[in-house]
């Protein structure tokens, strides 16, 4: 007898375990692989989930979470945006939320719209719960647009993606062209899911929001990337209050609640000032682009920690696996863009890494194009 679901069929393994499974074969690597910061948890952050700990606050919370978080959530966006949340939502990290969010509004056959390339969870949670996934062909340039996306709509269209700054591509979408995105979704009437996980680590200009811009719309943020609180799983969603009614329930039953002492880490996260980070992160973007570009064809990410170039041409084609191989025999850890995108012509590189270890690194991969 077979034990396993059918649903399974429907989800591969993720190919970026896979390159972190490799990894652990491999002797020191240069690792230009992973997408959490390369700096701890701030003391203050540290010190406030310790206070919380030792004065027991250790039990469950309400299911949404705690008020204190959700306020300040609400305060940083008011702070941040100068707009307000409705409905917030303390979720088990922003992974979390976007299973949530899908289990709470996709039914079977309902398609599913992202930009292609794509964060990897986006395709395999639309499959795994019988919905479609429609990934929207964004090259070269890795902009969402509306005429991308009404290029891609059917009457079976539900729920519409967007990521920005985007992994895997680090790119970011301006006021102007948020507004263009929220006026198709209104004109097709469909969902849009905005995730906001990158939106503290943004270098070129004042980061954007697509909260306010348009009324059928759920936010997803967290803590993981600027915060670095990738292992303490805490995040938050807002949005119509029916979905997020529906989403809570949803979390009774499986998550029951975010963690309780990184809830009350969160809060002092979310009041800390992060520009020193952005700072330096923007250091390594200039570095790991002004690198890159000598030798490769490459968009300038402004926001995240990624750069996702495309690989050399041989015999007329770019074929990012068979570079990423090279790369890894090369003992260069990078991620091929097959693994978040229908096509196989780029990689991904993670500049969440120290600048001599970037530097190191993209000359290897470089020194591989002759």
């Amino acid at each position: 007898m077979n034990y396993i679901a059918d649903r399974m069929n429907n989800i591969d393994a993720s190919g970026i375990r896979k390159v972190f499974a490799l990894a652990a074969t491999m002797t020191d690597p240069i690792n230009l692989s992973i997408g959490q910061p390369d700096y701890d948890v701030d003391e203050l952050v540290k010190k406030e989930a310790i206070r919380s700990i030792q004065d027991g606050e250790n039990s469950y919370t309400q299911t949404w979470g705690i008020d204190a978080l959700r306020d300040a959530c609400n305060e940083y966006y008011q702070t941040r945006f100068n707009v307000p949340l409705e409905n917030v939502m303390v979720t088990s990290g922003v992974s979390g939320g976007l299973f949530l969010a899908l289990m709470a509004t996709i039914n079977p056959g309902d398609e599913v719209l992202f930009a292609d390339p794509y964060f990897v969870m986006y395709k395999h949670l639309v499959n795994l719960l019988g919905g479609k996934a429609i990934p929207i062909d964004t090259y070269p340039d890795f902009k969402l647009t509306p005429k991308r996306i009404e290029a891609a709509i059917t009457p079976k269209s539900k729920l519409l993606i967007v990521n920005t700054p985007s992994n895997p591509t680090g790119v970011s979408l301006n006021a102007a062209e948020l507004d263009a995105i929220a006026a198709t979704a209104k004109k097709h009437k469909l969902l849009v899911l905005t995730d906001e996980i990158y939106e503290g680590l943004h270098y070129d200009g004042p980061a954007d929001t697509m909260v306010g811009r348009y009324d059928n719309l759920i936010l997803l943020n967290g803590f993981s990337k600027v915060a670095a609180m990738t292992g303490l799983r805490v995040g938050y969603a807002a949005g119509p209050e029916d979905i997020i009614n529906q989403m809570n329930t949803l979390q009774q039953y499986t998550f029951v609640c975010a963690p309780s002492i990184a809830q009350h880490a969160a809060v002092t996260a979310l009041k800390m000032d992060h520009s020193a980070k952005v700072d330096a992160y923007r250091e390594k973007r200039d570095l790991a682009y002004n690198l890159l570009s000598e030798k490769f064809t490459v968009q300038k990410p402004n926001g995240a920690f990624y750069i996702f170039p495309q690989a050399p041409e041989i015999d007329g084609v770019c074929n990012g696996d068979d570079f990423v191989a090279k790369a890894i025999a090369n003992n260069v850890l990078i991620i091929p863009g097959s693994v978040f995108s229908d096509q196989n012509t780029h990689f991904r590189i993670s500049f969440a890494a120290k600048n001599d270890v970037i530097k190191r690194g993209i000359e290897t991969i470089s020194g591989l194009v002759e």
